[in-house]
């Protein structure tokens, strides 16, 4: 299998020439939100000159801007697999998920049960809890400190015949466990419940495909795969057409324009387009040719990547296990990394998470601190209120070399506390 061109898909992003201090910079703050390909940056300011319109409008501009819309969902729909009307467009992940619990919450009764985890960013967790107001029970899957992996017997003993939906992570956003979401999806239909899965972390990492998941709900968040800021939402043709959505009047019949709430971010969505399509191009790069329609050539870049992404995590991964006084949290073992990304978190002996977060930033090394709204996680870890972690997050357009500088700069630190 050929290689990712890296040279070539370095060259896409203009971001990556700055620098600090007189050296490049180095984006690990990826689960964060990534850096955007210059077709992006082209097609946001393309759309706001050409097209630049409200929609339903009889001249040109409002012509191009209905096609536009028209053509993302069709991009989004094949990166998830899924059919264009199944694809809703918002905010981002948080605020579609919000108003999608509160319009199932319509539906349920108290008593009724709902199930989240311990792993989860609490964008799929405060939703679902705030449920609770309406008498619904909201019980949390426990997860394995010592390599924060979900505890899947113990979410599986708490569904029961009262469960009707079951919420949780692709991957984590905190420690890049990746879960078994298609077993998950299995075990919560066998139990006559939904299951909403939340694909923020992982859609830049791995390929998603709801139809072989079966999940009835998946909302992710453009600007984590190379995007503008832009959430989307799939959610199963029925549900959506079976649920009630909280909208002004009048409020269209059909889907997805019946849950997509006031005017949406069209020059966001032209950026949508085109991320997708620059993942397109990695993959018929990759593929060289070989995939003919725009789907295949998603699948392509994105198995490419998690092939690349891996060979990243086991240069990283025992690199930081060698520096004295640096505990690392997450899932170590190398013959296991098919179910992680390449995202870990850490902290120094001696030193708060931010003074190490600011002492690699002053190098030109981005890595977030804190909780990154992992707050479950932290606080099961126990380091919420000493400052979180430090998480470094890797994605396709990091290199061996930034890891290198990363690693010589944890060992200066190591040293100096």
């Amino acid at each position: 299998m050929p290689h990712l061109d890296l040279p070539w898909i370095r060259s896409q992003f203009p971001s990556l020439a700055l620098e600090v201090a007189g050296k490049p910079a180095a984006y690990f703050d990826g689960p964060g939100g990534t850096q955007t390909p210059q077709r992006v940056i082209d097609a946001i300011s393309d759309y706001l000159t050409t097209s630049n319109a409200n929609t339903h409008g009889a001249f040109l501009t409002g012509e191009r801007t209905e096609q536009m819309l028209g053509e993302a969902h069709a991009a989004a729909a094949d990166l998830l697999g899924c059919d264009a009307r199944e694809v809703v467009f918002g905010q981002n992940m948080t605020t579609l998920t919000f108003a999608m619990s509160r319009s199932i919450g319509r539906e349920l009764k108290q008593g009724d049960e709902i199930i989240v985890t311990q792993l989860d960013h609490d964008a799929n967790v405060a939703p679902w809890r705030a449920l609770e107001e309406r008498g619904v029970v909201v019980r949390t899957a426990d997860i394995h400190v010592e390599n924060c992996t979900l505890n899947m017997e113990h979410l599986l003993s708490l569904l029961n015949e009262r469960t009707r939906l079951v919420a949780v992570g692709y991957a984590s956003n905190a420690v890049g466990t990746i879960n078994d979401v298609a077993a998950i999806t299995r075990a919560a239909h066998d139990a006559g419940a939904w299951c909403f899965v939340d694909a923020v972390h992982y859609a830049p990492h791995g390929s998603i495909d709801v139809r072989e998941m079966d999940c009835d709900f998946l909302a992710c968040s453009a600007y984590k795969f190379f995007g503008p800021h832009v959430g989307l939402l799939y959610g199963k043709a029925e549900h959506l057409e079976n649920l009630r959505p909280y909208k002004v009047r009048p409020s269209p019949d059909g889907i997805p324009d019946r849950w997509e709430t006031g005017t949406q971010n069209h020059e966001g969505l032209a950026g949508v387009i085109a991320a997708i399509d620059y993942l397109a191009e990695v993959g018929r790069r990759h593929s060289a040719g070989r995939a003919e329609s725009r789907r295949e050539a998603l699948v392509a870049a994105m198995n490419a990547t998690q092939s690349y992404e891996r060979e990243l995590s086991e240069k990283l991964v025992p690199a930081l296990l060698e520096i004295p006084g640096l505990t690392f949290y997450g899932m170590r073992d190398g013959g296991q990394f098919e179910r992680r990304t390449p995202t870990v978190s850490i902290r120094m002996e001696g030193a708060t998470p931010r003074e190490l977060a600011t002492f690699l930033g002053r190098r030109g090394i981005f890595a977030w601190d804190g909780n990154y709204y992992a707050l479950n996680v932290t606080e099961r870890l126990g380091v919420e209120d000493t400052g979180g972690m430090v998480r470094i997050g890797l994605v396709h357009y990091n290199t061996a070399e930034e890891i290198e500088r990363l690693i010589g700069a944890l060992e200066e630190f190591s040293r100096k506390s």
